[in-house]
């Protein structure tokens, strides 16, 4: 009895050093463990998934499978799944018709009848990873033949919405009736779908083609010219009110929603305006009238995604001063680089032939407090591993895991922190339980946990990414660590996350090994 009281007591003086440590540890975790680390997934022509059209639905979810376990491994823990490639949908909720990229004929449904959007969210929240739905905006047709398309298609029932450019077809932005069905189609996904974030392309008007000419003109004359002195001012105030609108429908309906753009990676060149970066290439202003840094500077978007695909030292666009000049003009709202994966396997691309290029992207990224992640096109090109990229990530960079970045214009609320930890011995290691937080002030319900693990007696940090041993999005209040060593004393810490990743203080609990 003596014994049992000693080791009662022994356990609760454990408990109270545990919590003592807990209470000067109360802090705003560092970036160290707060990355996002994002993947596209392209389903246009087939790039990434699936890998052909009219395959059965138990093969295209296999697919789709194997691509969120190969990036889960690699410490992927965002995935930019494209659902709107051109005027058609990866979705089954919305009012556009199914995609040929899909089941090989535009409006068919799968075969065995599945939805693949509400599956790939599903899923990847399984792997703890965040799913955002990538639309093209613009883009109607990859081509110009009528019979593409299905009788459901806008193009059919629409014609006069259009523009034919580069023998495509794509919306004309400067109609307001088309700013309001593209908003309609994105908000079917943000109301149906559990999705985390809006995401979209570097697709506004179109980029130039010698011989070209954006057909707008009786558009122009009819909605803009009273007001506008410039055509190429009005095609950009077009852009720009259609932002505008999506982040405020966005958010309407969901608050906790992120929405982000991956535009071109030049908004103009310092020879152009003294406020551009020091490079000398295309540009979003100028050719596609996209003003992609004033969206960041008015907090239209909660993320920019500039795709620098070039290298470092590009004499035309070098990735290091383009980072500069992003970071420099971020505006407090979250960066996350596109990075050119697959120009690794380009067999012209010199600049990416040294395996180290890309390494030396991201500890050039995390070397600057302004930016907040990365962005890699595309899941084909990290699973093929080109220049062994994968393998660096997964050994190397992301080798610990990463919760994504807070957004504290959106949510600055943490939750509470789990309640009643109790850790239990079993054969395989141990297992964690914990109840429920109390509702946090703004009365949101938690979403996740994270739990650390500590050997006895080192210091209980849960800034340090290391001592992460899982992250769970879902409301089960239980785990169990597999991975104990026998005859090893540990801390246990589990902390709260709600849905944008704001983190609550941890509760801590000491184990035993035998």
């Amino acid at each position: 009895m003596i014994k049992r009281f000693v080791l009662v007591m022994a356990a609760w003086l454990c408990c109270l050093q545990v919590q003592a440590q807990i209470d000067t540890i109360k802090q705003r975790y560092p970036t160290s463990k707060r990355e996002f680390r994002g993947v596209w997934v392209a389903t246009v022509t087939n790039i990434d998934w699936p890998s052909a059209p009219r395959l059965p639905a138990e093969r295209q979810k296999a697919e789709m499978l194997n691509i969120l376990n190969y990036h889960e491994q690699a410490g992927i823990n965002a995935v930019m799944f494209q659902v709107r490639p051109a005027a058609d949908a990866f979705y089954a909720k919305g009012r556009e018709p199914w995609s040929k990229w899909l089941s090989g004929q535009q409006g068919v449904a799968p075969s065995e009848f599945y939805d693949p959007l509400e599956f790939a969210v599903n899923e990847a929240h399984k792997r703890n990873m965040e799913l955002h739905a990538w639309f093209n905006p613009y883009r109607a047709t990859m081509d110009n033949n009528p019979n593409s398309v299905s009788a459901q298609h806008v193009t059919r029932i629409h014609p006069d919405w259009f523009i034919t450019y580069g023998g495509k077809k794509l919306f004309n932005p400067g109609l307001p009736d088309v700013r309001e069905y593209i908003i309609q189609v994105i908000l079917d996904v943000v109301k149906n779908y559990d999705v985390d974030g809006i995401h979209m392309d570097d697709y506004f008007y179109p980029y130039p083609i010698a011989g070209q000419r954006i057909n707008d003109q009786e558009a122009w004359k009819k909605y803009g010219e009273a007001e506008w002195e410039d055509i190429k001012d009005w095609r950009r105030n077009n852009v720009d009110t259609l932002i505008q609108a999506l982040s405020d429908s966005i958010h309407k309906y969901k608050p906790h929603m992120k929405f982000g753009i991956s535009p071109f990676g030049i908004w103009k060149n310092s020879g152009q305006d003294e406020e551009g970066s020091q490079t000398n290439g295309g540009s979003s202003y100028y050719e596609q009238f996209a003003d992609t840094r004033r969206w960041v500077e008015e907090g239209w978007v909660d993320y920019i995604n500039p795709q620098i695909y070039w290298h470092f030292g590009n004499r035309a666009a070098a990735f290091e001063k383009l980072t500069d000049w992003w970071s420099n003009n971020s505006f407090n709202r979250h960066l996350y680089v596109g990075m050119a994966a697959y120009r690794i396997g380009e067999v012209r691309n010199s600049g990416f032939k040294n395996p180290a290029q890309i390494p030396s992207q991201i500890r050039y990224l995390r070397n600057n407090p302004r930016v907040q992640g990365s962005v890699y096109f595309s899941s084909a090109s990290l699973r093929r591993n080109y220049g062994g990229l994968n393998d660096s990530l997964r050994n190397n960079y992301y080798k610990t895991p990463a919760l994504p970045p807070v957004m504290l214009w959106l949510d600055s609320i943490a939750p509470n922190a789990p309640r009643l930890l109790s850790v239990g011995a079993t054969q395989k290691g141990f297992l964690l339980s914990w109840q429920t937080p109390l509702l946090a002030k703004d009365k949101e319900l938690v979403y996740g946990y994270v739990v650390y693990r500590f050997y006895e007696g080192e210091k209980l940090n849960t800034a340090d990414p290391s001592r992460i041993i899982h992250i769970q999005y879902g409301p089960i209040n239980s785990y169990e660590d597999t991975t104990a060593e026998r005859g090893k004393r540990y801390v246990y810490m589990v902390t709260a996350i709600d849905r944008l990743k704001n983190e609550s203080d941890p509760v801590g609990i000491p184990a035993y090994s035998r």
